[in-house]
């Protein structure tokens, strides 16, 4: 689904050039469940940015089912973004004022489905996590562990080619963080969720079925985690 050939990245600062990522070679497949880890500053941030249509410079070759997307004008990538992708971050980012049924259907709407075509899709995304009774509840009514399941319902509502999880479990505690990772290994096996994971949390990267590890801009290794 993914190819990456060659990737360089630089980024210029006071007049330095900076290699952010080097000669990055990487596939990944339909379903699967990867975990990309790295120190701060690695550039594993500038790798998962560069794999989601969200950052088109760059050197080298990246493939999205065969096709570069990056040739497109804004307007398609944006609309292929929208379309194949769904995110789910740390912070939830969910609109306070909305409800969690409305929040989990911006996707859909951004997409050009009218409001009452979201409904019965937006209920299927709840069910999937586990919160369907709590679909005209404000986020504020809701735990942390509740609140980033929303924010995994909006993140697979449009059935998207995969989902990019940026530390979806820092704010978390131990045990929620269990719950999440189990959902998120549920959504991967029995829905054929593809999900790509930055996380620093080797418990956490425990759940997936293949680690990238990322330093100062190389693939480092991949591996498999021990089973879970």
């Amino acid at each position: 689904m993914i190819v990456m050939e060659n990737i360089n990245k630089y980024y210029t600062a006071d007049q330095e050039r900076i290699h952010v990522l080097k000669d990055i070679r990487l596939t990944i497949d339909e379903h699967e469940f990867v975990a990309v880890m790295g120190p701060s500053g690695s550039g594993k941030s500038t790798l998962i940015n560069t794999i989601s249509f969200l950052d088109g410079d760059f050197e080298g070759t990246y493939l999205f089912e065969g096709n570069d997307a990056y040739r497109y004008k804004d307007e398609k990538l944006s609309a292929l973004r929208n379309r194949a992708v769904g995110f789910v971050f740390q912070s939830f980012q969910l609109i306070e004022n909305n409800t969690v049924l409305e929040n989990v259907a911006l996707p859909l709407l951004y997409g050009g489905k009218k409001q009452r075509q979201t409904k019965p899709l937006v209920m299927e995304a709840l069910r999937k996590v586990g919160i369907a009774d709590k679909y005209n509840k404000l986020p504020k009514q809701l735990s942390g562990g509740q609140q980033q399941r929303v924010a995994i319902a909006r993140a697979i509502v449009g059935n998207p080619k995969f989902i990019v999880a940026d530390e979806p479990t820092g704010a978390l505690d131990s045990h929620t963080s269990e719950e999440i990772m189990e959902l998120f290994k549920h959504l991967n096996e029995e829905e054929k969720v593809t999900i790509l994971m930055v996380t620093h949390d080797p418990e956490a990267a425990a759940y997936c079925r293949r680690i990238i590890t990322v330093k100062d801009g190389e693939l480092l290794e991949e591996g498999v985690p021990y089973a879970n």
